[in-house]
Protein backbone atom coordinates (compact mmCIF):
# COMPACT_ATOMS: atom_id res chain seq x y z
CA UNK A 1 0.00 0.00 0.00
CA UNK A 2 1.45 3.24 -1.13
CA UNK A 3 2.06 5.73 1.72
CA UNK A 4 0.34 8.71 1.50
CA UNK A 5 2.02 12.11 0.23
CA UNK A 6 1.18 13.75 3.89
CA UNK A 7 0.17 12.97 7.53
CA UNK A 8 -0.69 15.96 9.96
CA UNK A 9 0.54 15.25 13.13
CA UNK A 10 0.17 17.59 16.31
CA UNK A 11 3.42 18.79 17.60
CA UNK A 12 3.09 16.19 20.59
CA UNK A 13 2.93 13.58 18.35
CA UNK A 14 6.00 14.79 16.71
CA UNK A 15 7.88 14.48 19.92
CA UNK A 16 6.93 10.73 21.02
CA UNK A 17 7.28 9.64 17.41
CA UNK A 18 10.92 11.11 17.23
CA UNK A 19 11.63 10.06 20.91
CA UNK A 20 10.20 6.32 19.95
CA UNK A 21 12.09 5.90 17.55
CA UNK A 22 15.48 7.07 19.63
CA UNK A 23 14.67 4.53 22.34
CA UNK A 24 14.43 2.00 19.53
CA UNK A 25 17.84 2.57 18.52
CA UNK A 26 19.57 2.59 21.86
CA UNK A 27 19.55 6.39 23.04
CA UNK A 28 18.66 7.05 26.62
CA UNK A 29 15.43 8.65 27.94
CA UNK A 30 17.41 11.91 28.31
CA UNK A 31 18.89 12.38 25.25
CA UNK A 32 16.30 10.91 23.47
CA UNK A 33 13.82 13.33 25.04
CA UNK A 34 16.55 16.25 24.39
CA UNK A 35 16.05 15.47 20.46
CA UNK A 36 12.46 14.65 20.29
CA UNK A 37 11.39 18.37 21.67
CA UNK A 38 13.97 19.80 19.32
CA UNK A 39 12.53 17.95 16.61
CA UNK A 40 9.07 19.01 17.07
CA UNK A 41 10.38 22.96 17.23
CA UNK A 42 11.80 22.48 14.35
CA UNK A 43 8.78 21.10 12.69
CA UNK A 44 6.89 23.89 14.35
CA UNK A 45 8.93 26.50 12.95
CA UNK A 46 8.60 24.82 8.88
CA UNK A 47 11.77 23.96 8.82
CA UNK A 48 11.43 20.09 7.73
CA UNK A 49 15.16 18.97 6.49
CA UNK A 50 15.91 19.31 10.29
CA UNK A 51 13.09 17.73 12.08
CA UNK A 52 11.57 14.42 11.55
CA UNK A 53 13.40 13.77 8.00
CA UNK A 54 16.36 13.37 10.54
CA UNK A 55 15.49 11.18 12.41
CA UNK A 56 16.30 7.76 10.43
CA UNK A 57 20.33 9.15 10.38
CA UNK A 58 20.34 10.01 14.16
CA UNK A 59 19.14 6.90 14.49
CA UNK A 60 21.35 5.04 11.97
CA UNK A 61 24.43 6.75 13.52
CA UNK A 62 23.59 5.36 16.76
CA UNK A 63 23.66 2.26 15.85
CA UNK A 64 26.75 2.17 13.81
CA UNK A 65 28.55 4.32 16.74
CA UNK A 66 29.24 7.72 15.19
CA UNK A 67 27.20 8.79 18.32
CA UNK A 68 27.13 7.92 21.54
CA UNK A 69 23.12 7.61 22.29
CA UNK A 70 23.99 6.64 26.00
CA UNK A 71 26.52 9.45 26.70
CA UNK A 72 26.17 12.08 29.85
CA UNK A 73 27.56 15.02 29.31
CA UNK A 74 30.32 16.30 31.48
CA UNK A 75 30.61 19.73 32.88
CA UNK A 76 33.57 21.77 34.21
CA UNK A 77 34.09 25.52 35.30
CA UNK A 78 37.92 26.43 34.03
CA UNK A 79 36.81 30.34 34.25
CA UNK A 80 34.56 32.28 36.51
CA UNK A 81 32.66 33.32 32.84
CA UNK A 82 33.32 29.85 31.25
CA UNK A 83 31.50 26.37 31.53
CA UNK A 84 32.66 23.41 29.21
CA UNK A 85 30.82 20.51 28.46
CA UNK A 86 31.76 17.47 27.13
CA UNK A 87 29.43 16.01 24.81
CA UNK A 88 31.48 12.20 25.34
CA UNK A 89 30.87 11.93 21.59
CA UNK A 90 27.38 12.31 21.92
CA UNK A 91 24.17 14.04 21.03
CA UNK A 92 24.72 17.53 20.93
CA UNK A 93 21.58 19.05 22.18
CA UNK A 94 21.41 17.01 25.96
CA UNK A 95 25.48 18.81 26.25
CA UNK A 96 24.03 22.10 25.19
CA UNK A 97 20.87 21.92 27.45
CA UNK A 98 22.72 20.79 30.62
CA UNK A 99 25.28 23.95 30.15
CA UNK A 100 22.59 26.15 29.15
CA UNK A 101 21.19 25.16 32.90
CA UNK A 102 24.71 26.91 34.48
CA UNK A 103 25.27 29.53 31.68
CA UNK A 104 21.76 31.37 32.03
CA UNK A 105 21.82 32.05 35.64
CA UNK A 106 26.10 33.08 35.53
CA UNK A 107 25.06 35.43 32.71
CA UNK A 108 22.54 36.89 34.81
CA UNK A 109 24.91 37.20 38.16
CA UNK A 110 27.76 37.99 35.61
CA UNK A 111 26.15 40.17 32.97
CA UNK A 112 28.06 37.69 30.68
CA UNK A 113 29.08 34.21 30.59
CA UNK A 114 29.99 31.23 27.84
CA UNK A 115 29.53 27.92 26.96
CA UNK A 116 31.85 26.01 25.03
CA UNK A 117 30.90 22.80 23.20
CA UNK A 118 33.12 20.01 22.66
CA UNK A 119 33.29 16.28 21.24
CA UNK A 120 29.81 17.07 19.71
CA UNK A 121 27.41 16.23 16.87
CA UNK A 122 25.15 17.94 14.73
CA UNK A 123 22.83 20.45 16.89
CA UNK A 124 20.49 20.71 14.54
CA UNK A 125 18.78 23.97 14.23
CA UNK A 126 21.10 26.64 16.04
CA UNK A 127 18.41 29.10 16.38
CA UNK A 128 16.87 26.37 18.36
CA UNK A 129 19.35 26.74 21.01
CA UNK A 130 19.83 30.95 20.57
CA UNK A 131 15.97 30.79 20.82
CA UNK A 132 16.23 29.60 24.85
CA UNK A 133 18.87 32.13 25.75
CA UNK A 134 16.20 35.34 24.30
CA UNK A 135 13.58 34.01 26.42
CA UNK A 136 15.27 33.65 29.52
CA UNK A 137 15.81 37.42 28.70
CA UNK A 138 19.62 37.18 27.53
CA UNK A 139 21.36 37.83 24.24
CA UNK A 140 22.11 35.08 22.53
CA UNK A 141 25.30 34.40 20.23
CA UNK A 142 25.47 30.90 18.83
CA UNK A 143 28.09 29.15 16.76
CA UNK A 144 28.66 25.61 15.38
CA UNK A 145 31.16 23.78 13.27
CA UNK A 146 29.96 21.30 10.34
CA UNK A 147 32.18 18.74 8.28
CA UNK A 148 34.41 20.61 5.55
CA UNK A 149 31.58 21.36 2.66
CA UNK A 150 32.77 25.06 1.37
CA UNK A 151 36.15 25.43 -0.89
CA UNK A 152 37.41 28.75 -0.11
CA UNK A 153 37.36 31.47 -3.31
CA UNK A 154 39.61 30.21 -6.25
CA UNK A 155 40.21 26.48 -4.57
CA UNK A 156 38.14 23.11 -4.90
CA UNK A 157 38.82 21.17 -1.96
CA UNK A 158 36.15 22.07 1.13
CA UNK A 159 38.07 23.34 3.93
CA UNK A 160 35.25 24.93 6.35
CA UNK A 161 31.66 23.39 7.32
CA UNK A 162 28.51 25.22 6.39
CA UNK A 163 29.10 26.49 9.52
CA UNK A 164 26.00 28.83 10.97
CA UNK A 165 26.04 31.47 13.61
CA UNK A 166 22.73 32.76 14.94
CA UNK A 167 21.54 35.44 17.04
CA UNK A 168 18.49 35.71 19.39
CA UNK A 169 17.66 39.04 21.12
CA UNK A 170 14.90 39.25 23.82
CA UNK A 171 12.14 41.46 23.26
CA UNK A 172 11.80 42.38 27.26
CA UNK A 173 8.44 40.72 28.14
CA UNK A 174 9.52 37.04 27.74
CA UNK A 175 9.84 36.65 24.20
CA UNK A 176 12.15 37.04 21.06
CA UNK A 177 12.06 40.24 19.11
CA UNK A 178 14.70 39.02 16.37
CA UNK A 179 16.15 35.39 15.75
CA UNK A 180 19.23 35.56 13.12
CA UNK A 181 20.06 32.07 12.42
CA UNK A 182 21.92 31.08 9.13
CA UNK A 183 24.76 29.43 7.58
CA UNK A 184 27.59 30.22 5.72
CA UNK A 185 26.41 28.75 2.63
CA UNK A 186 23.92 29.74 0.16
CA UNK A 187 21.84 27.34 1.33
CA UNK A 188 21.65 24.51 4.17
CA UNK A 189 23.74 21.41 3.09
CA UNK A 190 20.49 19.68 4.69
CA UNK A 191 18.52 20.99 1.93
CA UNK A 192 20.11 19.37 -0.50
CA UNK A 193 20.68 15.97 1.07
CA UNK A 194 16.48 16.59 1.02
CA UNK A 195 16.29 16.76 -2.63
CA UNK A 196 18.73 13.80 -2.98
CA UNK A 197 16.96 11.75 -1.20
CA UNK A 198 13.72 12.79 -2.65
CA UNK A 199 15.50 12.95 -6.30
CA UNK A 200 15.03 16.63 -6.94
CA UNK A 201 17.46 18.77 -8.56
CA UNK A 202 18.58 22.03 -6.63
CA UNK A 203 17.87 25.60 -7.94
CA UNK A 204 21.25 26.79 -9.75
CA UNK A 205 23.28 28.32 -7.26
CA UNK A 206 23.18 26.64 -4.30
CA UNK A 207 25.87 24.03 -4.60
CA UNK A 208 29.35 23.66 -7.29
CA UNK A 209 30.49 20.10 -8.70
CA UNK A 210 34.09 18.53 -8.23
CA UNK A 211 35.35 20.71 -10.93
CA UNK A 212 34.05 23.83 -9.22
CA UNK A 213 30.91 24.36 -11.94
CA UNK A 214 27.86 25.53 -10.79
CA UNK A 215 25.61 22.01 -10.55
CA UNK A 216 21.63 21.28 -10.37
CA UNK A 217 22.41 17.65 -9.63
CA UNK A 218 22.47 17.47 -5.43
CA UNK A 219 24.45 14.29 -5.75
CA UNK A 220 27.09 16.05 -7.79
CA UNK A 221 26.81 18.85 -5.63
CA UNK A 222 26.88 16.75 -2.60
CA UNK A 223 30.56 15.39 -3.61
CA UNK A 224 31.55 19.01 -4.28
CA UNK A 225 31.29 22.02 -3.04
CA UNK A 226 28.54 24.37 -1.17
CA UNK A 227 28.17 27.48 -2.58
CA UNK A 228 29.56 30.05 -0.28
CA UNK A 229 26.89 32.96 0.47
CA UNK A 230 28.07 36.37 -0.70
CA UNK A 231 31.64 34.68 -2.00
CA UNK A 232 34.41 35.85 -0.25
CA UNK A 233 32.51 37.02 2.26
CA UNK A 234 31.05 33.24 3.13
CA UNK A 235 33.75 32.38 3.55
CA UNK A 236 34.90 34.63 6.39
CA UNK A 237 31.48 33.69 7.92
CA UNK A 238 32.69 30.40 7.84
CA UNK A 239 36.23 31.09 9.23
CA UNK A 240 34.62 33.28 11.88
CA UNK A 241 32.57 30.60 12.71
CA UNK A 242 34.97 27.89 12.53
CA UNK A 243 37.31 29.73 15.27
CA UNK A 244 34.44 30.27 17.47
CA UNK A 245 33.27 26.65 17.35
CA UNK A 246 36.38 24.55 17.13
CA UNK A 247 39.55 26.37 18.14
CA UNK A 248 37.60 28.19 20.97
CA UNK A 249 36.25 24.62 22.32
CA UNK A 250 38.67 22.24 21.33
CA UNK A 251 36.84 20.61 18.93
CA UNK A 252 37.34 18.79 16.26
CA UNK A 253 37.97 21.29 12.50
CA UNK A 254 35.69 20.92 10.05
CA UNK A 255 38.24 19.66 7.49
CA UNK A 256 38.77 16.72 10.13
CA UNK A 257 35.76 15.69 11.07
CA UNK A 258 33.11 13.00 9.95
CA UNK A 259 30.48 13.57 7.85
CA UNK A 260 27.19 13.60 9.15
CA UNK A 261 25.34 11.67 6.94
CA UNK A 262 25.94 8.09 5.83
CA UNK A 263 28.04 5.65 8.00
CA UNK A 264 31.86 6.23 6.94
CA UNK A 265 33.81 7.26 9.66
CA UNK A 266 33.58 7.65 13.49
CA UNK A 267 32.30 10.26 15.78
CA UNK A 268 32.36 13.89 14.16
CA UNK A 269 33.41 15.44 17.79
CA UNK A 270 32.60 18.80 16.02
CA UNK A 271 31.21 21.93 18.85
CA UNK A 272 29.73 24.58 19.61
CA UNK A 273 30.05 27.69 21.83
CA UNK A 274 27.58 29.88 22.76
CA UNK A 275 27.90 33.55 24.49
CA UNK A 276 24.97 35.07 26.94
CA UNK A 277 24.77 38.32 27.73
CA UNK A 278 22.42 40.02 30.00
CA UNK A 279 21.16 43.36 28.19
CA UNK A 280 20.94 45.37 31.74
CA UNK A 281 24.38 44.88 32.14
CA UNK A 282 25.92 46.42 29.48
CA UNK A 283 22.97 48.94 28.01
CA UNK A 284 22.17 51.45 30.70
CA UNK A 285 18.48 50.15 30.87
CA UNK A 286 16.94 51.14 27.36
CA UNK A 287 17.94 48.02 25.63
CA UNK A 288 14.29 46.56 25.22
CA UNK A 289 13.30 50.14 24.20
CA UNK A 290 16.45 50.09 21.22
CA UNK A 291 15.40 46.41 20.40
CA UNK A 292 11.56 47.75 20.14
CA UNK A 293 12.64 50.89 18.09
CA UNK A 294 14.87 49.02 15.91
CA UNK A 295 12.30 46.12 14.66
CA UNK A 296 9.57 49.19 14.85
CA UNK A 297 11.47 50.90 12.06
CA UNK A 298 11.73 47.34 10.03
CA UNK A 299 8.15 46.88 10.06
CA UNK A 300 6.78 50.24 9.38
CA UNK A 301 7.86 49.58 5.74
CA UNK A 302 5.30 47.20 3.95
CA UNK A 303 6.72 43.66 3.45
CA UNK A 304 9.22 43.99 5.43
CA UNK A 305 9.65 41.22 7.94
CA UNK A 306 11.66 40.64 11.13
CA UNK A 307 14.24 38.02 11.13
CA UNK A 308 12.18 35.26 13.10
CA UNK A 309 9.14 36.62 12.10
CA UNK A 310 8.19 33.67 9.65
CA UNK A 311 9.56 31.20 11.89
CA UNK A 312 7.17 32.62 14.95
CA UNK A 313 4.10 32.38 12.35
CA UNK A 314 4.86 28.73 11.61
CA UNK A 315 4.97 27.99 15.05
CA UNK A 316 1.80 29.84 15.78
CA UNK A 317 -0.12 27.71 13.31
CA UNK A 318 1.34 24.75 14.23
CA UNK A 319 0.32 24.97 17.55
CA UNK A 320 -3.34 25.42 16.32
CA UNK A 321 -3.28 22.66 12.95
CA UNK A 322 -0.75 20.48 13.33
CA UNK A 323 2.02 19.94 10.85
CA UNK A 324 2.00 18.23 7.40
CA UNK A 325 4.77 15.44 7.15
CA UNK A 326 5.82 13.86 4.46
CA UNK A 327 4.42 9.99 4.19
CA UNK A 328 7.50 8.46 3.19
CA UNK A 329 9.59 10.62 6.23
CA UNK A 330 6.69 8.77 8.36
CA UNK A 331 6.90 5.40 7.07
CA UNK A 332 10.89 5.29 7.33
CA UNK A 333 10.62 6.13 11.17
CA UNK A 334 7.11 3.99 11.71
CA UNK A 335 9.69 1.03 9.92
CA UNK A 336 12.12 1.98 13.03
CA UNK A 337 9.75 1.35 15.88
Amino acid sequence: MTAPQTETLTLAEIESLAFDALIAAGTNPGNARALALATAATEAEGIASHGLAYIPTYCEHVRCGKVDGQAVPVLTRPRAGVICADAGTGFAHPAIAAGFADLIPLAREQGIAALAVRNSYNCGVLGYHTRQLALAGLLGLGFTNAPASIAPVGGRRPVVGTNPFSVAAPDGTGGVAILIDQSASVIAKSEIMKHAREGLPIPEGWGLGPDGQPTTDPEIALKGSMAPSGGYKGVGIALLVEIMAAAMTGATLGVDASPFSGTKGGPPKTGQFFIAIDPLASSGGDFVERIQALVGEMRDQPGVRTPGDGRSAERRRAEQQGVAINGATLERIRALL
